[in-house]
């Protein structure tokens, strides 16, 4: 059986601290799936297919990485897979109090499931997705924080960034 694992999240927008995730993920298994989430409870700014596509572009020459999007349980998808080990991004103790009741929650309902907790790396501890969309939109710089795609992307969809 192939070890799989997948990374969750709803990544709106794709960051660099994204893909430090998917590098290190990558080495610990033969496959990463990077599970896009529905969430109809979060607001987006771009749409599931709109983020399914940043993530192919920036993940297009990772080889054994897969993009697919996801609504419903996590474990669900994860018994559609034929996974057991989900792989999530920490930066804070404030991250790390949301993830443990989510680890929980989905160990009640799937009991064989595993999570591995990775810190990304410190030159993106501080990065957030909601970070750059508020940096584009004042019109600053976000090279050193998504790939030159995703920005073009940011400014495509927030009118303040052309100023």
């Amino acid at each position: 059986m192939k070890k799989i694992i997948i990374y969750p999240g709803s990544f709106d927008p794709v960051t660099y601290g994204h893909l430090d995730i998917i590098e290190r993920g990558l080495k610990i298994c033969e496959q990463l799936i990077v599970a896009v989430s529905s969430n109809p409870l979060k607001r987006t700014l771009f749409s599931i297919e709109e983020r399914v596509i940043l993530l192919k572009e920036v993940t297009k020459k990772m080889k054994n990485v897969q993009v697919e999007k996801f609504d419903g349980l996590l474990v669900d998808f994860l018994k559609r897979k034929e996974a057991r080990i989900v792989i999530r991004g920490l930066r804070a103790v404030s991250d790390f109090e949301y993830e443990f009741q989510m680890v929980l929650a989905n160990r009640r309902l799937n009991e064989s499931m595993e999570t591995i907790f990775m810190m990304p790396s410190e030159s993106y501890f501080y990065l957030s997705s909601s970070l750059i969309k508020e940096l584009v939109a004042l019109g600053a710089d976000i090279s050193g924080y998504a790939p030159k795609f995703v920005e073009n992307e940011l400014k495509r969809k927030i009118p303040y960034a052309q100023s």
